[in-house]
């Protein structure tokens, strides 16, 4: 059978497509379409299947009305990403900018900065923060105080006001004791921002100079609205990346829950959860991108 060059070429993306096609209708679709079911059923296991009880909307009123370790984990997490998501974009903003400055071993800075994204996943990270039962070093624990800091405290303790405001000195400290893992979260973001601030016309740049505009107001005029399409992506990746962490509460219950077999309570917290996570990144999204900047 003939067939034209064109259309060979075709067939080849077609051919490539249908290994990812399979692979994401078998471990992707087909799950998430039978995770879903299973949130209104009581699942439980038996020799060789699995027993399945109709259940209505049971599960997700119990997880909502009569569950309070969901609320109160759901409630711990919301307040975690709301003070977390400004200090990860700031941060990463400010070394974007820093690094994107012609200076020696501009090249080392951006690997250190970037290497917390390859190896925050692996028993390096564990052991750093400690966490013993995964990593199975009996020196992790001292180690990983070499990455705490209770610096916070003993400044508002030397200067008289430690205890003022319980909220604000329990914000603060914990902001500081969790600065590691802030900093290891940061890694994308700041590639994001550097290269956007990479994309800045030459010709911004120049008329700013010639109108002989302060740094201060480079960054306001020029800097900042440039970047604002990225600051937008950052947000919905910041929110989904904190969300789905496997170590807050909310995901260590979900599983903890699916680990004592019950799937169909575990499936329903999950999509609830994944519903909320939807809901956060559509407020981001409406609310930013009324005032994101568009170079057309």
């Amino acid at each position: 059978m003939r067939m034209s060059y064109e259309k060979k070429k075709g067939l080849y993306g077609y051919g490539f497509i249908a290994l990812w096609f399979v692979g994401a209708l078998m471990f992707f679709i087909i799950p998430v379409i039978q995770s879903f079911i299973y949130s209104f059923y009581d699942v439980k296991p038996d020799v060789g299947a699995l027993i399945m009880s109709p259940l209505g909307f049971a599960n997700y009123k119990r997880a909502f009305a009569t569950d309070p370790d969901f609320r109160v984990n759901l409630t711990s997490v919301l307040g975690q990403t709301a003070w977390q998501l400004p200090v990860i974009l700031v941060f990463s903003l400010f070394v974007a900018i820093i690094i994107n400055q012609k200076f020696r071993g501009r090249t080392f800075a951006r690997a250190v900065f970037f290497l917390p994204v390859i190896i925050a996943t692996g028993p390096v990270y564990a052991i750093i923060t400690g966490n013993l039962d995964t990593s199975g070093t009996a020196d992790a624990e001292q180690f990983s105080t070499m990455f705490s800091s209770d610096m916070v405290d003993e400044l508002l303790e030397f200067v008289g006001i430690y205890g003022f405001n319980d909220q604000l000195t329990d914000m603060l400290s914990t902001m500081t004791s969790d600065i590691l893992n802030l900093v290891w979260k940061c890694g994308i973001q700041i590639i994001i921002f550097l290269s956007a601030l990479q994309g800045i016309p030459t010709s911004a740049k120049e008329a700013a100079a010639i109108e002989g505009a302060t740094s201060w107001e480079f960054f306001w005029k020029i800097t900042l609205p440039y970047v604002s399409p990225m600051i937008l992506v950052n947000l919905v990746y910041t929110i989904i990346d904190t969300f789905t962490d496997p170590t807050n509460v909310v995901m260590e219950q979900v599983l903890s829950v699916q680990d004592d077999w019950r799937y169909g309570y575990s499936a329903a917290m999950a999509w609830s959860y994944f519903a909320i996570v939807l809901l956060a990144v559509g407020i981001i999204f409406a609310v930013m991108n009324r005032i994101v900047y568009y170079d057309d």
